[in-house]
């Protein structure tokens, strides 16, 4: 059996790096782009256009994510079961993997309930204008919140995959298998 995952590691890694930036680029570009049009009644309707242009490619990158994590786990099973410091980083970053798929999820839902609206008034992609329906102004505020947690959900998950890297160096091996063997 080969040593390497070059091929799960890399959709694990390019997947997680197309949802942490797509949705960081979204709330900071995007929507702070289309708070800018003239019209407030085009302000959310442009920033609803946009993310349902990126939706299928985020849809893309968090299956590439996911089926490469996957790989990794069945991969490295044995490590994950016998290193501690392997298996509480694969449990959190399961978590935290979990959140970002609700976050997405979420805001995906949220982006619909605000683009069926249609042309709305609005100061911005989650900012209601006085004019804005109830319905769409509380789903405006919720994704306010949305479009912050998916990227620090998204770039904790790069952290702690970088962290596993870390976990796969010799000398860090070394010293599990030395820990095992003394506290045997």
């Amino acid at each position: 059996m080969s040593e390497r995952n070059t091929l799960v590691r890399s959709l694990h890694d390019l997947g997680a790096a197309a949802w942490f930036g797509g949705s960081l680029m979204g709330a900071v570009g995007l929507n702070g782009a289309a708070a800018e049009a003239e019209k407030p009644e085009e302000r959310a309707a442009l920033a609803a256009t946009g993310w349902g242009r990126w939706a299928p490619v985020n849809g893309v990158a968090i299956g590439a994510h996911l089926l490469g994590g996957l790989g990794l786990l069945i991969s490295n099973r044995d490590r994950v079961m016998s290193h501690p410091g392997v298996r509480a980083n694969t449990v959190v970053k399961t978590i935290v993997t979990g959140a970002a798929l609700a976050t997405s999820v979420y805001g995906l839902v949220l982006g619909a309930r605000i683009a069926k609206a249609e042309h709305v008034p609005a100061e911005g992609a989650t900012e209601p204008h006085r004019e804005t329906p109830p319905e769409v102004a509380s789903a405006m505020r919720q994704q306010r919140v949305i479009q912050w947690l998916t990227p620090v959900l998204t770039g904790t998950i790069v952290v702690l995959g970088a962290q596993q890297g870390e976990q796969q160096r010799p000398l860090e091996q070394l010293g599990q298998q030395v820990k095992r063997v003394v506290g045997s």
